[in-house]
This record gives structure tokens, sequence and C-alpha cells, in this order.
């Protein structure tokens, strides 16, 4: 299993896990979650395989990797 694939699978429980909570918490709870316990290349990483067309994330994977670039897009401009 790539690096990648790894990180997908990850966000991808992440997400489901919390999708008790519906969908746009869960979105927003992944996304602080990676943030929050998700090592710096982790994230590095993660970003760019969203970039690249984030194959093999679900949908709401997909939405909390966009909302955590935004968040750290936010931290770094402050």
């Amino acid at each position: 299993m790539q690096s990648s694939d790894k990180l997908v699978m990850m966000a991808n429980q992440i997400v489901r896990n919390l999708a008790v909570q519906g969908d746009d918490k869960a979105v927003l709870l992944a996304a602080d979650h990676m943030r929050k316990f998700w090592e710096p290349r982790m994230r590095t990483h993660i970003r760019a395989h969203y970039e690249a067309g984030a194959a093999g994330l679900t949908p709401l994977a997909k939405l909390a990797v966009a909302e955590l670039m935004k968040i750290e897009a936010t931290e770094a401009a402050a």
C-alpha cells in the first residue's frame, strides 16, 4: 500500500466514523482532526493527493481535505 493509499483510507475512515454527526459537521470535525492529529508531512501529502485529483477519497473526505486546506491557509495568513 502506497503512502497516499493509506492516507486516503484514513481520511475516508475518519469521515465515515463522524458521519453520525451529519455531513456538514462530519466534514468540519474530520478537517479539525487531521489538523490536530496528523503530522505536517501527512497533511502535505493528502493536500498534494487532493490537488492531483483526489483519487479514492469519498465525496465527504474530499470536502474535509478542502476544509483542512482552507483552515491552514487562514492560519498561515494570520
